[in-house]
């Protein structure tokens, strides 16, 4: 296959650039549907006439239609694009990114999407795809899978779809909550993919910054007990990875720990750990719900965490906890291995 691609691009590099431009296409018109022409031209930086002929092409395929709430993709359209998508990866390098990344932070898979989530929402909701996607094949019947909170794991909640097995998962969340916008807390995020996924889900109502009375109050709850039983009992973990000084700033840190975590360079945080770039533990907070320690007991972590500005809190905490699969965008894997000297 390769072969076949490189002599595409010696003597047909035309050829090419017209495939990548009808993917994108219908590639946008999938996570976008329905969806006016004006819109999609914007979100594919074309000009409307440019795009009226590639749609019109598309149409005649039976691709694409059109109707009055706007352009949607047909069924073969949808079956083209997952069929195209191991082609676009190795047209365009990503399968070689996927696998620099694997290499690089010790990970056994790695998904890498086109773009760059800093700049588009939409490269943000294909990663919550692939994490569906991903959820949807590794998980077993009567499992519980735990979710964090954050942008990039509610995108994975929102691109959910009903399967026979998760209708049969009970969804958790791994963490208390952060005192944030209900729609990217934990809780929510679980029942939002327990519903799209017809499954099942538990509630933990309790902060995640907690003093150390607090903390040992809650845990002699016996309803807290019962459900951080089933926390703990979670086969499979879905989470993101934050820039270490906003979300000690969204936990609403002291001045004092700010400071600290700045003067001992802190760059990456998940699970309430701080790690600097060598990918040391330089702080640990006190919460309820899954460690980093509670990862080794899981049968499958999924990382998910996207953007270039995201790059150097990816590869402080991915080889230090071990994660089995990150999932990820061109632009956070090339600056990740940009960094690293590859």
């Amino acid at each position: 296959m390769k072969t076949i691609l490189e002599l595409q691009r010696q003597l047909l590099p035309d050829l090419l650039d017209v495939m990548r431009k009808r993917y994108e296409v219908l590639r946008h018109l999938q996570l976008m549907q329905p969806i006016g022409r004006r819109s999609l031209a914007s979100a594919l930086g074309m000009t409307e006439r440019v795009l009226r002929s590639e749609v019109e092409f598309l149409k005649e395929r039976g691709l694409v239609r059109i109707d009055t709430v706007g352009m949607q993709l047909t069924h073969p359209g949808g079956d083209l694009v997952s069929k195209m998508e191991p082609l676009i990866k190795d047209l365009f390098g990503l399968t070689d990114l996927e696998a620099d990344l694997c290499r690089v932070l010790n990970l056994e898979k790695a998904v890498v999407v086109p773009g760059d989530s800093d700049r588009s929402d939409l490269v943000k909701k294909e990663m919550g795809r692939a994490g569906a996607r991903l959820l949807k094949q590794i998980v077993h019947p009567g499992q519980v899978v735990a979710v964090a909170g954050g942008t990039t794991v509610a995108a994975v909640a929102e691109m959910m779809t009903s399967s026979a097995v998760l209708k049969e998962s009970t969804f958790v969340p791994a963490r208390g909550g952060l005192g944030e916008a209900v729609e990217l807390e934990a809780n929510y995020i679980a029942s939002l993919m327990a519903q799209k996924a017809g499954g099942k889900y538990r509630l933990m109502h309790v902060p995640e910054q907690l003093s150390k009375e607090a903390y040992q109050m809650l845990l002699r709850e016996p309803h807290i007990q019962e459900v951080l039983d089933l926390v703990h009992s979670a086969r499979i973990v879905v989470h993101g990875i934050g820039d270490a000084i906003a979300m000690a700033s969204r936990r609403k840190a002291s001045p004092a720990l700010l400071r600290e975590l700045k003067e001992k360079g802190a760059v990456g945080e998940a699970f309430g750990y701080y790690f600097n770039q060598e990918g040391e533990i330089i702080h640990r907070g006190r919460s309820i719900g899954l460690s980093l320690e509670d990862l080794k007991h899981v049968d499958a972590t999924i990382a998910i965490a996207g953007g270039a500005g995201k790059a150097k809190a990816v590869a402080a905490v991915c080889p230090v906890s071990g994660r089995d699969t990150l999932i990820t965008d061109e632009a956070a894997a090339r600056a990740i291995l940009d960094n690293d000297g590859c």
